[in-house]
C-alpha cells in the first residue's frame, strides 16, 4: 500500500515538471516572438527579428489604406499588408512603431532610416527608384477625380484644359504630376497640400473645384460622405503600389516579394482587401506579378 502511494506521488511529480518544462518553452517562444524564425546573419530580417520591433511607414489620412482609427493606429489595407510581412518577420503586431509617411516624404523617411518600410499607397516608378528600392507591386490603382455630387461640368482631366477651374492634389504624389499635364496653367489650377483630408476640405468649402489621386482613395472619402462627394469619370492611369527599402536592400526586397506571394495563395492578401478597402466598392482584381528586378 505504501509503495503504491509512493509510486503515484514520483507519478504526479514527473507529470507536474513535464508540464512545467513545456510551459516553460511556449513562454519563451511568445516572449520572444521570434519562434522557429531564422535569417541570414547580418540581413535585414535578423537584425528587425532580434530587436523585436520594427518602423513602418504608412498614411494617417486615406480612408481604407491608412487611416487612424478609434484605437489611435492607422487601419487600412496597406497596414493590413505590412502586417503580414511583420508577421513572417516573427514580431508582434504590438511591436510595430507606425511612423506618418506623407507623400512628399516617403523617400526621405527609407534613406534616413525613419521607417524600415513604407507600405503608403507609393505609387512604383523609375524617379522613386533613384533613391529607394520596391517590392511588390501588391495592388494597382488608377488616378480619378473627386467632385461635388452636383457638379456636371468635370466629366474627366480634359475638363480643366479651359483654365477655370482649380484642382487640388498632394505634394510629392504622382496624381499631383500627372494632372499637370491636363491643366492650361499649372500656377493658378494645381493646388497642392501635404494631406489629402486638406485637400477635401478646400473641395469642400469651394476653395478648389476637385481632388485628385488613386480611385480607391477617393472611394474611401466619398464612402464617408456620399451626400458630397463623387467621382468624375473613368480611371485615366495606372498606379502600381509598391513596398518601400533601402535601395539596395535585395534580401529584403525578395523577402518582401516572397511573403507577398505566399498571401495572394493562402486568402490572407484577399482577406486585408475584404476587411478594408473592399468595403468601399472597390474592386481588387488578380494579384499582381511581382517585379524582382
Amino acid at each position: 500500500m505504501k509503495l503504491n502511494r509512493m509510486s503515484a506521488a514520483l507519478g504526479a511529480l514527473t507529470l507536474a515538471l513535464a508540464v512545467g518544462a513545456c510551459g516553460s518553452k511556449d513562454d519563451d517562444a511568445a516572449s520572444s516572438g521570434s519562434g522557429s524564425k531564422s535569417f541570414a546573419a547580418g540581413s535585414t530580417m535578423e537584425k528587425l527579428n532580434k530587436a523585436q520591433s520594427i518602423k513602418v511607414g504608412t498614411k494617417f489620412d486615406q480612408p481604407g489604406f491608412g487611416q487612424k482609427g478609434l484605437s489611435g493606429k492607422p487601419e487600412g489595407f496597406d497596414v493590413e499588408v505590412a502586417k503580414l510581412i511583420v508577421k513572417e518577420l516573427g514580431i508582434p503586431e504590438d511591436k510595430i512603431q507606425y511612423v506618418e509617411t506623407p507623400s512628399k516624404i516617403r523617400e526621405d523617411a527609407i534613406v534616413n532610416g525613419q521607417a524600415d518600410m513604407v507600405v503608403a499607397t507609393y505609387t512604383i516608378n523609375d524617379k522613386r527608384k533613384e533613391r529607394v528600392a520596391f517590392a511588390g507591386p501588391y495592388y494597382e490603382a488608377g488616378q480619378n477625380i473627386m467632385v461635388k455630387k452636383d457638379d456636371t461640368s468635370i466629366t474627366g482631366p480634359d475638363s480643366f484644359k479651359d483654365g477655370t477651374k482649380k484642382v487640388c492634389s498632394v505634394t510629392g504624389s504622382t496624381p499631383a504630376e500627372e494632372i499637370k499635364k491636363h491643366v492650361k496653367d499649372v500656377a493658378t489650377q494645381v493646388v497642392l497640400f501635404d494631406t489629402y483630408d486638406k485637400c477635401r476640405d478646400a473641395l469642400k468649402g469651394g476653395q478648389v473645384n476637385a481632388v485628385t489621386t488613386d480611385n480607391v482613395i477617393l472611394l474611401g472619402y466619398i464612402s464617408k460622405d456620399q451626400d458630397s462627394f463623387k467621382l468624375a469619370g473613368d480611371n485615366f492611369t495606372k498606379e502600381p503600389y509598391g513596398i518601400g527599402v533601402k535601395k539596395d536592400d535585395t534580401a529584403f526586397r525578395n523577402f518582401i516579394n516572397d511573403v507577398l506571394e505566399k498571401s495572394y495563395q493562402d486568402g490572407s492578401w484577399k482577406k486585408a482587401w475584404d476587411d478594408t478597402a473592399g468595403k468601399f466598392g472597390a474592386q481588387l482584381g488578380n494579384a499582381p506579378t511581382v517585379n524582382r528586378y
